[in-house]
């Protein structure tokens, strides 16, 4: 029995005697084609595949689980869990210092808006005096010359102080800052920092020590504060030269004392922006209280290093 034909239903083999079969004489299955048992065919050209089945019945597992219960389900919403509590959106009270230091950029705008109307009617007055000495002035615009100068010599100094004060209590609030982001407290109160900054004399010097402890090493606050300082310093010296001035009778003098008066007045409102460029390069910001744009250097090779690169 060389060549047998397989039954595709009870895998019985049949000997093919002469022509092939169709059906199982057994089980009436069909037959596959025939197949030389001496010559066995490549599996990939078998018409048929051997499957290995286990001798004992398999086992059917019983499911002994229990029927499902009801759904759980919550009579409340629950409580459990991480808390998660929403931001506190409170502030913090706002102190009477911080809110004086706010006003420090105002006041010093004021400032500077005071001196410059004074120093346009110490101009105003000048001009006035080159003028009478061929013509006569009215009445009218003399007495406007008078009404600018007083006002302007009684609002400035009222100003300058209240300005002074805010100045002194922003010095406070920027110090207390800068300490807290090195890790340390300001040694200085803030009485001290006002006795400092209003004492007259010692403000010549106490102001410029009191920014120099916090400018650390930023080139521009320290150009800013020595620029400040100077006319600070200039405008002190100037104060105490219109003081002694007034002693003077002739007319030329009293000329002269208001051309005094004009620079003196100049110098305050220069002063008066410095102060304010120096607090605005303390939060970062220019003059205008605009975020101070940050430059990024970057170093580019030549276009004969790049290629050669």
């Amino acid at each position: 029995m060389t060549v047998v034909q397989v039954c595709a239903r009870c895998a019985s083999q049949w000997p093919v005697a002469g022509a092939p079969a169709q059906w199982c004489p057994r089980c009436q299955g069909v037959l596959l084609s025939p197949v030389d048992t001496r010559r066995p065919a490549p599996v990939a050209g078998r018409n048929f595949r051997w499957v290995a089945r286990s001798p004992y019945p398999p086992e059917v597992r019983r499911r002994t689980g229990t029927s499902p219960g009801p759904t759980p389900r919550y009579r409340q919403i629950p409580r459990w869990g991480l808390l998660d509590p929403p931001p506190d959106e409170r502030e913090a009270p706002a102190r009477r210092t911080d809110a004086v230091a706010d006003l420090a950029p105002t006041l010093l705008a004021c400032t500077a808006l005071v001196f410059g109307l004074a120093t346009l009617a110490e101009a105003f007055r000048y001009g006035l005096l080159v003028f009478n000495r061929v013509r006569l002035v009215d009445p009218l615009t003399l007495a406007i010359s008078d009404a600018m100068v007083w006002s302007t010599q009684l609002s400035g100094p009222l100003v300058a102080v209240a300005a002074a004060v805010a100045v002194a209590c922003r010095l406070h609030v920027e110090r207390a800052r800068v300490f807290a982001d090195r890790g340390l407290t300001d040694p200085r109160p803030l009485r001290e920092i006002l006795v400092g900054v209003l004492v007259p004399g010692l403000n010549l010097v106490m102001p410029a020590v009191y920014l120099r402890e916090i400018a650390g090493d930023d080139r521009r606050l320290r150009r800013a504060i020595r620029l400040w300082w100077t006319a600070w310093v200039t405008g002190g010296v100037l104060v105490v030269g219109n003081v002694l001035w007034r002693n003077q009778d002739s007319l030329q003098a009293r000329a002269d004392g208001v051309v005094l008066a004009a620079v003196t007045a100049a110098v305050g409102v220069a002063t008066a922006l410095l102060a304010l460029l120096v607090i605005r390069r303390l939060d970062g910001r220019d003059l205008l209280g605009r975020p101070h744009p940050v430059t990024r250097w970057i170093n580019v090779p030549r276009p004969e290093e790049a290629m050669a690169g």
